[in-house]
């Protein structure tokens, strides 16, 4: 897998490979959601622990580390946790990757099957993307692609053209529109 500098390293459009932890204390559930991400296609690369702690050492933000790192050079660009564990909820992790400093900020998506909408607020008021009722569908792993854009690419970002200053002062005194050929595009 390769990566482009300053880019998120799991960008599918450019034909790599999104990199999702999956977080679940259950095995079976652990395994539907690792199942459905790889039949998806090959855009997902699954990284599937049973714990918060487990994913706290893969982000490596453990509490034996001398200096506590950043997320900066990340080896996730997407967390899939659900929120019912043992010793570390999904919320905790949640809690504590968002508390993070980091340049890109990792999307954090909790599931769950209980569908209650108190929960549901108290994580995206902490910061979670999304929040996903289990089992996983289809659908949903639709919705994690739309997670997986670099922060670059968001809608809207670079689609806007610029005029040189040349060109604007040329049309600051006529109601000409501008010449395609004085444009620089972001």
């Amino acid at each position: 897998m390769e990566e482009g500098e300053g880019s998120n390293g799991g960008v599918f459009e450019g034909g790599l490979e999104v990199r999702v932890l999956v977080v679940d204390d259950s095995p079976v559930e652990r395994r539907m959601v690792e199942g459905l991400l790889k039949k998806s296609g090959a855009m997902f690369q699954v990284i599937a622990v049973d714990s918060g702690k487990r994913a706290m050492e893969v982000l490596g933000l453990t509490d034996d580390k001398a200096e506590q790192p950043t997320v900066d050079d990340q080896k996730v660009d997407i967390i899939l946790t659900d929120y019912s564990m043992p010793e570390m909820t999904g919320y905790d992790l949640l809690k504590t990757v968002k508390e993070q400093s980091c340049r890109k900020p990792i999307p954090v998506i909790i599931m769950s099957s209980e569908n209650e909408p108190q929960r549901i607020s108290r994580c995206r008021a902490i910061g979670a993307e999304d929040f996903i009722l289990k089992p996983l569908q289809t659908n949903d792993v639709l919705r994690l692609r739309s997670y997986a854009r670099p922060v670059e690419l968001s809608p809207r970002t670079g689609t806007k053209r610029k005029m040189t200053l040349e060109l604007m002062a040329e049309n600051s005194s006529s109601d000409r529109r501008p010449r395609l050929t004085g444009l620089a595009v972001s």
